[in-house]
């Protein structure tokens, strides 16, 4: 099967820029959303977008205005899918709404069209068995912005076909991202499994040393090779975003995450972070500003127990057969910015001493610090 018509469901940040890179790529590309104001909304976005990329000299001006005129924006649904190929869902990371729409869609699409889900922690599985079609059914994560991010997380469901695999990391390549796969339906999939326990970490070990904001961030962002601080990480990715996240994980299984009370607080408080001009730090206006760090201050906090926890997290991908290595280390890189493998990270600071480190936090705080089986044999 060739693609080469995708419908877009959804035309908020993350819908638009779907449908703009798959324009790029030369798909023909229908953009759906449920009022026409939305999407005239969205087609002035692409628009800015595609003018500044001319303006820039990245594409010529007759280029921008060919990838603009493979979009049409369509309010009908059945009218909206009814050359598509593939559907690519993008609505809020609500599950009954995500049910409703794929009620209606799969109505309306003809019985051989794929259906793929850009979800950021839902479980695949249980979306595509409220459809009649779970073999052609797969989670496709983009990162925001889809038009500058290039890591796309690649989940199947557990009836998803190798043929519907394939296809979609075809498309992926096509867009000019970089698919990982994550070959099981696990909660928070590869990125968030990772980022999104490592945030309530920061937080307990923040409380358990006395550390300040800004030397734990400097460690994160000096000695661990991230981009940012995870404090800074949070801010920018939004509580709201972070809050979410968090519920759905703990929803699917208590074990993967241990909560920090703080992170619903700060949610409940509206602290979003950036974007509200409050979150772990705060900001004077609308503009991306950037934390104070330094080595100085990195000096004085050992981050061995965030290194313990992502490592961990990162073993349970693997025991758990939904990763290996190599594709955890490429998903790091692309979508958590680190310079510096995790793995490397690690075995710097010593596998055994993160095991001591994860067996004294199990001694101290329980069960879901235990060492996973496969850090001994790292050793």
């Amino acid at each position: 099967m060739k693609i080469q018509n995708i419908t877009v469901l959804g035309s908020g940040v993350m819908g638009h820029g779907i449908a703009q890179v798959s324009a790029t790529a030369g798909y023909n590309v229908v953009l759906r959303d449920i009022e026409q104001s939305f999407l005239d909304k969205a087609m002035d976005k692409i628009k800015w977008s595609l003018d500044k990329l001319v303006a820039k000299e990245k594409i010529s001006k007759e280029e921008g205005d060919n990838i603009f005129s493979r979009i049409t924006p369509i309010v009908d649904l059945k009218e909206a899918v009814k050359e598509a190929e593939l559907v690519i869902e993008v609505v809020p990371e609500i599950m009954e709404l995500k049910k409703k729409v794929y009620a209606e869609l799969d109505q309306v699409a003809k019985p051989e069209v794929i259906f793929a889900s850009n979800t950021s922690t839902l479980p695949i599985t249980e979306i595509a068995n409220t459809t009649s079609r779970p073999d052609k059914f797969i989670g496709i994560h983009f990162f925001n912005p889809p038009q500058l991010m290039k890591l796309v997380e690649v989940i199947p469901g557990e009836k998803t076909s190798e043929s519907v695999i394939q296809l979609t990391k075809d498309y992926v390549q096509s867009v000019n991202k970089q698919a990982v796969l994550c070959r099981k339906d696990v909660p928070g999939f590869i990125i968030n499994r990772l980022f999104i326990p490592m945030v309530h970490e920061a937080c307990y070990s923040k409380d358990r040393t006395g550390a300040s904001l800004e030397e734990i961030d400097s460690a994160v962002k000096f000695n661990l090779g991230f981009p940012m601080g995870i404090f800074e990480l949070a801010d920018f990715t939004g509580m709201d975003v972070i809050h979410k996240a968090t519920s759905e994980m703990h929803l699917r299984d208590k074990k993967v995450i241990f909560p920090h009370p703080l992170v619903e607080k700060m949610f409940d408080d509206k602290k979003l972070g950036q974007k509200s001009g409050e979150g772990f730090y705060k900001y004077s206006d609308d503009k991306y500003e950037r934390v104070e760090l330094s080595e100085k201050l990195a000096i004085n906090y050992n981050p061995i127990q965030l290194v313990a926890n992502i490592i961990n997290n990162a073993a349970w991908l693997i025991t758990n057969g939904a990763s290996d290595i190599v594709e955890i280390e490429k998903a790091a890189q692309l979508g958590l910015g680190l310079k510096k493998p995790l793995f490397e990270t690690a075995k710097q600071i010593g596998i055994e001493n993160i095991i001591n480190e994860l067996n004294s936090l199990a001694e101290k705080h329980g069960e879901f610090y235990k060492p996973d089986p496969l850090l001994f044999t790292m050793k």
